[in-house]
Order: structure tokens, then sequence, then C-alpha cells
């Protein structure tokens, strides 16, 4: 005998789902671009089961373990939930072109994986998923740094990589709209 899925149950599983999608946007600076790539500051230890339970099969994290809100066992977490998990330290005050290329590098590896991206307050990562989307997903240059300026501008430092990683994959960082004038902000 079939069982049927009743109203009620229905209406149950949908609001789990909507409040599944309103906690992963309490993650601090949540940002998703597409079905397959979204970045974030820290998430919590909850949250990355959210993650999890999102359909995120890949955390990627671009800063140190003793950065900030980092927490020692994150790996762990990530692989017991049954996720990969990659760290890519990047140094916040001098990043580098290849840091940028090795996350590009696990990204192209292997089948698609739906992948977070993050680092402490999402600037760094949003930073990588603005040249990442650009460079190998051609999202336009206007809307990719659209949604990188809805988190941060970057500094000069990260302007500079940015515009270099741009150049190195011949792409030009005038577009419409783009402001590359640097505002100074606290990380």
């Amino acid at each position: 005998m079939k069982r049927l899925v009743t109203p009620i149950l229905l209406a149950l599983l949908c609001m789990n789902g909507a409040a599944a999608a309103e906690q992963l946007s309490d993650i601090k600076n949540y940002r998703e671009y597409s079905d397959m790539l979204a970045s974030a500051g820290q998430p919590g230890k909850k949250q990355l089961a959210l993650l999890r339970d999102a359909g995120f099969e890949r955390i990627v994290y671009i800063a140190f373990t003793n950065s900030g809100a980092a927490f020692d066992n994150e790996d762990q977490i990530v692989k017991e939930l049954g996720m990969h998990y990659i760290q890519i330290p990047v140094d916040w005050e001098a990043p580098t072109a290849n840091d940028f290329y090795a996350f590009a590098a696990v990204m192209q590896s292997g089948t698609p994986q739906k992948t977070l991206l993050h680092c402490q307050v999402n600037f760094r990562a949003s930073a990588f998923s603005f040249l990442y989307r650009v460079i190998y997903e051609d999202v336009p240059i206007a809307e990719a740094k659209q949604d990188m300026n809805g988190v941060w501008q970057p500094n000069e430092v990260w302007r500079d990589l940015i515009l270099q990683i741009l150049a190195e994959n011949d792409i030009s960082a005038e577009c419409a709209g783009c402001d590359w004038s640097v505002q100074e902000m606290q990380h």
C-alpha cells in the first residue's frame, strides 16, 4: 500500500526547508551565487549541519586556523557530516595569485560539488568568488563586482591582487559601474 504525503506533512517539510534557508542566511555575509557556489564568513558548528542539509558537499576554508572565530575541529566536523573539507591558508595582508589558483584547482577537480567558500567575514571568500565566477563561469564582471561589493569594496592589497589575476587571464577590469577605488575598511 502506498503512503501519501498528507497536506500537513507537506507543510511541515516546506517549513523545515524554509527554516534551514533562513538559518543559512544567519551565517555572516552569506551569499549564494548559484546552485553550486556560495561564500560566507565563518559558519558556526551547528551551521555546518545546516549547510550539509542544504546540499553542500564541500567546504573550502581560505584562512588560517587561528583566525578570529575559527575553531580547531572544523575539518573533523565537516568530514563527520559527510562533506569534503579543504583548507587553503590565505594571508589577509599578503594574498597571492597562487592562493587563488589553488582554490580554482579545487573547484575544477573531480565532479562538480556544491561548495561553500568561507573565511572569517567573507572578504577573502567574496574576492575569490568574484574571480572564479568571472574567469571560469563567464559571469559578467559588473554582476560579479556588484555581488562582491555587497560584502565589501576591496582594500588596496586585495584590489591589486584581483586586477593582477584578471590581467593574467586577459580580462579587463573595466565595466559600466565598476568602481575600483579603495575605501579603507577594518578586517
